[in-house]
């Protein structure tokens, strides 16, 4: 398909323009006009990109691009080295922040809680970005620690509690750490992100309620997977997710 038909089908679809974000959404990079296999990964890392050309891909598909608000915006260095990669190899960067966080069935959240098995029961934060639900079945928050280890692969870090009930849970992927006390408010008994910061044992052990860091790219991994797989079976794109390792 061409270019522009696969950006426009994607806004359609994520309608980026309702999100206030901190990085350009789309089309970041132009590449080639025709596009038929798209690599998609969590982040335009180098590693990634050089995935990518091993590939043969005509596209790029992330959820960490580049172009962030308050980065050095000059092209030196590593962000040269990328740059030329996909230059050179006439590759289309298409990356998606918020939006593919956001989204009730493609996104990093709705995929988070498919895969450890949450009912949706509704949303919180800012922009409606995370997601509250129930567990499968009555529960404990070590409990969950012990689902999330073996739906992610890894261990995740539980601050607070483990032997409290949860009958309700809030999560939300990546660095969404700072919704932790808006997540209380939500009235969640156990809250799953990726990352934690200082200040969030101390509001988990003083609130009661448990904390559990799962990994930003482990959380981040499924939403552009998800994407990736109705683009393959809507277009008949060859759409390939690649894992490029990383322990944060």
């Amino acid at each position: 398909m061409l270019r522009e038909e696969l950006v426009a089908y994607l806004e359609g679809v994520l309608e980026p323009a309702r999100f206030r974000d901190y990085c350009p959404n789309g089309l970041q990079v132009e590449g080639r006009a025709e596009i038929r296999r798209v690599v998609c990964g969590v982040t335009a890392s180098q590693a990634l990109i050089e995935a990518a050309v091993a590939r043969g891909a005509d596209a790029l598909l992330v959820h960490h691009g580049w172009f962030w608000k308050g980065e050095d915006g000059r092209v030196t260095g590593f962000r040269k080295k990328r740059m030329q990669a996909l230059l050179a190899h006439d590759i289309n960067l298409l990356a998606y922040h918020l939006p593919l966080d956001a989204h009730a069935e493609f996104g990093n959240n709705a995929q988070l809680g498919s895969r450890l098995g949450f009912a949706v029961t509704g949303r919180f934060a800012e922009q409606d970005i995370g997601f509250v639900g129930v567990p499968p079945a009555p529960t404990f928050a070590r409990d969950i620690a012990a689902r999330v280890e073996a739906a992610l692969g890894r261990a995740p870090l539980l601050v607070g509690d483990g032997a409290r009930p949860v009958a309700r849970v809030a999560w939300c992927s990546g660095g969404a750490q700072g919704y932790f006390e808006q997540a209380i408010l939500a009235g969640a008994d156990l809250f799953v992100s990726g990352e934690i910061s200082e200040q969030t044992v101390h509001l988990a052990r003083e609130s009661g309620v448990p904390y559990l860091a799962a990994g930003h790219h482990a959380t981040e991994r499924y939403g552009v997977q998800a994407l990736g797989a109705h683009l393959a079976e809507r277009f008949g794109l060859a759409c390939e997710f690649v894992e490029i390792d990383n322990p944060v």
